[in-house]
């Protein structure tokens, strides 16, 4: 291969009133032509900010410092503004994170994607509109020709997602920088649009910047991988080599805290301990050296060179030899479903939803009436044993956080009723006391909204306990450090503000709120889906083992079916507000009885070259139907590859497929036990 890109010995600075952070430092790498290169790390260890100075779009307080960056014979770095704008989305594209943020809301799609051709080659509006369709037909965008005319709002976020790779790829640049272009998407929506990216990069003959923190995503797409840690390059090498033999410890501890649904046994989570550096103050040491368990006086005291061997580069005094043996998790108290029914053992139920429905209301009109429901949840019932974890796994949109919600009692139910502990706690016109909604607390997922930036630490945690008239104040106080010390903070965290933190510890601090009353149900929506994978794995060993210490139950609620995998016991896989799998971990995940889990399944991204470049079976296509106007019959028969007339007209009932396993399917993927209905 030819060379295409080569960056070397880039450093970039971020200057401050008082401070200079050094963001990256010495930094180089190759991309060659029609090469994939994934440029992977934690929160902050500048890989984004690596793309933005290759295509110098620093921000205002960032500036390149030293180095070269070369673009075919090109130095970028030495380019004038005016030059550059010249090279940018001709030669060099972007595909940012956000395409919420990235698109302009008061523009129409069409005249947004063209803008590049109307610039570049002075094109006028007629042609730069047909090239703008060329591309969104390129990125299999639905229905392509209306969507030139539909503005940012009117689309999904996989929609929008195209829209911006269409945007990069109307000029046919040579190099195209992918900037997390999945991070915000289902796991569908995230294999479609990898899918799109990997085939446009092959019969384009252009090479890619893959830019990411999921290892199951470069495993899949990419030739060569380049680690970075706290701004500096830990480790290179083609992707098989990095995942099967890696020799820096940072890299092995990464892919060690990934839950992994490839594996035939549920194993402990690695977590590496500790924060990264902060780079205002100039690092001498190896910077892995605090976080490292193989760290010696030499490595705390010396910068390791870059170590060539082959062709695999690393920058460690004592490097590895390939992955982290596995290292089994305990035995929980939560005995599973499957072993449950088989020993006899009798287990005491803690919830139980009987026909949830939840719709809302949508008006319109001069008096805005009534004109619609969005069926958000549509006669779902399960249950939930003590100790035990049900994961709600599905799409976003399909109801499994509004259900969250109203197990808690943060939403009303339209009708349908919950049972805790044999009680009646929600019903339509119900209304829990206080006292009843102290067993049931709620982890959210957004670590950084969910915590009143005013109130420090000790005032938010303390804060049910105040409510609740839990003792007195020094009484309170003890039990908001008893709760930081459970959940691996310091006293000295109590009297910070929430802004003072990362977002690993903020979701420890709201963690111990939800602690505070010591409740027997948390519904935890998507607690780690904001985390980098390390401190994801610490989070998830936590709550195992917070579990296992109090007995807690909980109710997970994720598009990220790994980590279900891990967490849960028994799993129910939601679709358009209906339930159309549910079973025990095993049965759903070894062997789906539904082609939409099966399609779930098959798109997650596996940390492993050699299985995720295996073309697997079921793919989902298209986006998920409105829940304004669901599809009749089976809510999936519009995405789904066995769909057949019986499944427009009549709406399949659950039936077993195993003693723990249900699923509502008229074409399943394997014969039902037992004819019946639960639902």
């Amino acid at each position: 291969m030819s060379e295409l890109l080569s960056v070397s010995n880039l450093k970039v600075q971020f200057r401050s009133r008082d401070t200079v952070a050094t963001a990256v430092d010495d930094m180089s790498l190759v991309v060659n032509k029609g090469e994939c290169v994934g440029l992977v790390g934690e929160s902050g260890c500048g890989k984004t900010t690596t793309g933005l100075a290759i295509m110098r779009l620093l921000p205002g307080t960032g500036k390149i410092v030293g180095g070269n960056v070369v673009l075919d014979g090109v130095d970028l770095a030495s380019l004038s503004e005016k030059e550059m704008q010249r090279q940018r989305g001709r030669s060099i594209a972007l595909v940012p994170q956000d395409p919420m943020s990235s698109l302009n809301p008061t523009t129409k799609i069409g005249r947004q994607i063209g803008e590049g051709m109307r610039i570049h080659f002075g094109v006028g509006e007629e042609e730069a509109r047909k090239r703008a369709l060329e591309v969104l037909e390129m990125v299999e965008m639905p229905r392509p020709s209306e969507r030139l005319d539909q503005y940012p709002f009117e689309l999904s976020g996989g929609l929008r997602q195209r829209v911006i790779i269409a945007m990069g790829l109307v000029c046919s640049p040579t190099l195209l920088i992918a900037d997390e272009p999945t991070t915000a998407l289902d796991v569908t929506i995230q294999a479609q649009i990898l899918d799109i990216l990997d085939n446009l990069r092959k019969d384009l003959g252009m090479a890619m910047l893959l830019i990411t923190h999921d290892m199951g995503v470069i495993a899949g797409r990419a030739d060569r991988v380049v680690v970075m840690y706290a701004g500096k390059k830990a480790e290179e090498a083609s992707t098989f080599d990095l995942f099967n033999s890696m020799r820096h410890p940072y890299t092995q501890a990464l892919l060690a805290s990934m839950p992994n649904l490839e594996n035939t046994t549920k194993h402990r989570l690695a977590s590496i301990a500790g924060m990264p550096p902060a780079l205002t103050k100039e690092i001498v040491a190896c910077r892995f050296a605090p976080r490292c368990a193989y760290a010696t006086d030499q490595c705390r005291s010396e910068d390791p060179p870059m170590t060539l061997e082959g062709g695999h580069a690393f920058a460690c005094f004592h490097p590895t030899d390939g992955p982290l043996p596995v290292v089994l998790v305990a035995a929980s108290p939560a005995t599973s479903v499957t072993s449950a029914a088989t020993s006899g053992v009798t287990k005491t139920e803690l919830v139980r939803a009987v026909g949830l429905v939840k719709e809302f209301e949508v008006k319109g009109g001069l008096i805005r009436h009534k004109v619609g429901a969005i069926h958000a949840v549509s006669n779902v019932s399960f249950s939930l044993t003590e100790g035990e974890t049900f994961g709600l796994v599905g799409e976003s949109g399909c109801g499994k956080t509004t259900i969250g919600r109203m197990l808690v009692g943060l939403e009303p139910l339209t009708s349908g009723e919950i049972f805790f502990d044999n009680k009646l706690v929600s019903a339509r016109g119900h209304k829990p006391s206080r006292a009843d909604r102290r067993d049931r607390q709620m982890m959210f997922q957004d670590p950084y909204s969910s915590l009143d930036p005013r109130m420090k630490v000790a005032q938010i945690i303390g804060e049910p306990l105040a409510v609740q008239g839990d003792g007195d104040k020094v009484q309170q106080r003890d039990r908001v450090y008893e709760l930081l010390a459970s959940v691996g903070l310091d006293r000295g965290a109590a009297d910070r503000y929430p802004h003072e933190f990362s977002g690993g510890q903020r979701q420890r601090i709201g963690f111990a709120r939800a602690l505070a009353l010591n409740p027997r149900l948390i519904v935890a929506d998507e607690p780690v889906s904001a985390l980098d994978v390390s401190v994801q794995a610490q989070i998830l060993n936590l709550m195992k083992e917070l579990q296992r210490e109090h007995r807690l139950s909980y109710v997970m609620v994720s598009h990220d079916l790994a980590v279900i995998y891990y967490m849960a016991d028994t799993i129910a896989v939601m679709y358009l507000g209906k339930i159309v799998e549910l079973g025990d971990a095993e049965s759903v995940f070894r062997s789906p009885a539904h082609p939409y889990t099966q399609g779930l399944l098959d798109a997650v991204p596996v940390p492993d070259p050699a299985r995720a470049r295996q073309r697997r079976g079921f793919q989902v296509h298209g986006e998920l139907p409105s829940a304004l106007h669901p599809p009749s019959g089976c809510r999936f028969r519009t995405r789904c590859p066995k769909a057949q007339e019986l499944c427009s007209v009549e709406e399949p009932l659950l039936r077993s497929f195993a003693a723990t396993q249900e699923a509502a399917c008229h074409f399943p993927l394997k014969t039902p036990v037992t004819v019946g209905s639960k639902i």
